[in-house]
């Protein structure tokens, strides 16, 4: 469509920017805090040069500093994570006061600010005492505790909290955690992953009902956050357009049709039967998923995805396959630390490479090279028209508001030496252009209530370590967490200083697709 002017985005529109507590927080085994499985993981030599969140970028001791920061940005969302092995530190039994008053401290900061807190209550730091002891998300005791820790959380600030977010991005955690093996708990099994899967999504529901339930969360919103991408037949060869709806299936309506409408997709389901790996659904699973409804969708957007007809009747030499880039190539060589198998694993492609294939082969399409997108130094895909095509798509689907909770570029920013300051203008550029897509989606229709740009400050890129930079606040850390933790705000934190100012008048429009 094309229009000779844009809407404006609403009055109210939630300008913010995103976190997740293992990434920053620190003070890993401070104030009654118990492990977390990524505190575990980490230790056990499974990311990029042995790098942990030990201290990550200490957001825990910088706490009033970061607040600071985030009110001279003019932000008025702020979405983070709560550690849920701060606040319960084995994951169902006595809970930790002083991890409560943390949050305390930075929900009560952010609206003292002016900022809406936005609270992840899981965003895959699981507690390791659930691991050892239920083997985590295969154990419907994990769902229980789950449903336990919500209510902590609700009942402490179900007042003073207006948007909650359940959990972030199922598709992404159950699939490297349990298919992949490149997050905790590092299992290869396609059967397992989806029996894990189906209690994530149990858990989703109790959440969302308990939360509806009680008197102080009355006013306020809840749903999860989800990594959406749309899905590309590489062309017009009906197989290959076939591939793209069976890709479409299974990597979003899978998980989106069980959040809004409580039941698996039919096509997909039936498909994992005849495969002997579906998860077990009894009629008072499906009873309790039915009756859980979101308030809104969260949207984490990076990029889309381009497929063919699957590997079985279309042999891999006719394709070029979606994953990794020289660039990232280059990267982990020069890191080292066994990064080669982390880089080369896109988590928001549902396929990994042939070589990394190593549960059983689900034979629906295989992921293909885009030939009309750039990538990052990381090897992911640049795809703004992608983020309005995802937004589009999703209210369509769905009718249900989106909040945008990140969107974002990881690259390697360095200090000028000339000035000292951070020349992000790259990340500029990518972030105006999703802005600005995502502005036309909205004069599309579409209802997005806010935008919470990924990140705030720089911080623990799980597997990658210090290296990949997403934040507009740039962090002096590095790998063998000695940096001095100065925070120096970016080029983009300026910059979109005044778009939010502006409610995004600033941002230019450009041409119009």
């Amino acid at each position: 469509m094309h229009y000779e002017k844009l809407d404006s985005f609403p009055k109210d529109f939630l300008w913010g920017a995103s976190s997740a507590a293992y990434q920053v927080e620190g003070a890993a085994a401070e104030d009654g805090k118990g492990p977390s499985i990524w505190d575990v993981y980490a230790h056990e030599g499974n990311t990029i040069n042995g790098t942990t969140g030990d201290v990550a970028v200490d957001h825990y001791h910088h706490l009033d500093e970061d607040l600071d920061l985030m009110k001279r940005m003019g932000l008025k969302a702020y979405r983070f994570s709560v550690a849920w092995s701060r606040v319960i530190p084995d994951g169902d039994g006595q809970v930790n006061d002083a991890g409560v008053d943390f949050y305390r401290r930075l929900i009560e900061g952010l609206l003292a600010r002016g900022i809406q807190p936005v609270p992840t209550l899981y965003h895959w730091d699981l507690p390791e005492s659930l691991q050892k002891r239920f083997g985590g998300w295969e154990s419907r005791a994990t769902v229980a505790a789950f449903e336990k820790y919500c209510g902590v959380m609700f009942r402490a600030f179900g007042d003073r909290v207006k948007y909650w977010i359940t959990i972030n991005e199922q598709n992404v955690f159950t699939a490297m955690g349990y298919r992949w093996q490149t997050h905790p708990p590092k299992i290869n099994d396609v059967a397992t992953m989806f029996r894990a899967n189906h209690n994530v999504n149990l858990a989703n529901a109790r959440a969302i009902n308990l939360f509806h339930s009680l008197d102080a969360c009355r006013e306020g919103l809840i749903g999860p956050s989800f990594g959406y991408g749309p899905v590309y037949p590489r062309d017009c060869d009906p197989k290959n357009v076939l591939a793209s709806l069976n890709a479409d299936d299974f990597n979003n309506s899978w998980w989106l049709d069980v959040y809004t409408r409580g039941e698996y997709p039919y096509f997909t389901y039936k498909a994992l039967q005849r495969m002997g790996v579906a998860p077990v659904v009894s009629a008072s699973d499906n009873e309790l998923l039915r009756s859980a409804h979101p308030d809104f969708l969260g949207v984490n957007y990076y990029h889309g995805g381009t497929v063919q007809e699957n590997r079985l009747d279309r042999p891999l030499d006719d394709a070029v396959n979606a994953t990794g880039s020289q660039s990232a190539a280059e990267l982990t060589a020069v890191a080292g630390g066994g990064a080669k198998a982390f880089s080369a694993i896109d988590p928001y492609l549902m396929q990994p490479k042939e070589d990394q294939a190593q549960s059983p082969e689900i034979p629906m399409f295989q992921n293909v090279e885009n030939p009309f997108v750039s990538k990052t130094d990381w090897g992911w895909e640049v795809d703004a028209t992608g983020f309005r095509i995802a937004l589009r798509q999703l209210f369509e689907r769905y009718r249900l508001p989106l909040f945008v909770t990140e969107n974002g570029l990881g690259a390697l920013d360095t200090i000028s030496a000339t000035d000292g300051k951070i020349h992000d203008g790259y990340r500029i550029d990518y972030l105006r252009d999703h802005l600005v897509t995502m502005q036309e989606a909205i004069t599309d229709g579409v209802d997005v209530v806010g935008y919470c740009a990924w990140s705030f400050t720089d911080l623990l890129s799980w597997l990658n370590g210090y290296r990949k930079r997403y934040g507009f606040v740039y962090v002096d850390q590095n790998d063998d967490e000695t940096g001095t933790l100065a925070r120096t705000p970016k080029d983009s934190f300026f910059w979109y200083r005044d778009v939010i100012a502006s409610n995004g008048a600033s941002l230019d429009q450009g041409e119009r697709r």
